[in-house]
């Protein structure tokens, strides 16, 4: 158990960018900060506006169920606020067709790069649902630089 708890998110609005970062053994509560801190950093971008997002989950673990079940939609539901449709949602086609893509005050994520420590999960995420503008890696390092270089 790790006693390091990272649960931030970040908006670089000369960059157009926004990263997240969730990591550590985490309960529900500190879930809920980071869901709260991404919120924050999206309220920031102008009204029709674009960003890019790094989704740093390196080293996060869900410490119970009610943890994950809170944590696993947070990215998907909330980029599709903003006209995003997350790669590995056509895992489960079922949820998938309940999510609504739209575009909360007109703003639009325009590329998303995902990192997670899992190397299974993310190699099958990248040979999958890869794609010009939406990669998966197990190094942050190498997803921020991917992200910072597309335009």
């Amino acid at each position: 158990m790790s006693d390091l708890k990272i649960a931030k998110t970040d908006w670089e609005p000369e960059n157009r960018l926004i990263i997240t970062h969730i990591s550590g053994d985490l309960e529900k509560e500190d879930v809920i900060r980071w869901e709260n801190s991404l919120h924050e950093a999206l309220d920031r971008i102008e009204d029709g506006g674009t960003f890019r997002i790094f989704v740093n989950l390196h080293g996060f673990t869900a410490l119970n169920l009610d943890a994950h079940k809170h944590f696993r939609t947070i990215v998907p539901l909330t980029l599709a606020d903003y006209g995003w449709k997350v790669g590995y949602v056509a895992m489960f086609a079922e949820e998938a067709d309940k999510f609504v893509i739209s575009s909360k005050r007109d703003i639009r994520c325009v590329a998303a790069v995902h990192c997670h420590q899992d190397a299974t999960k993310i190699e099958k995420y990248e040979s999958l649902y890869s794609s010009p503008n939406e990669r998966f890696f197990t190094d942050p390092d190498q997803a921020e630089a991917w992200i910072r270089s597309i335009a």
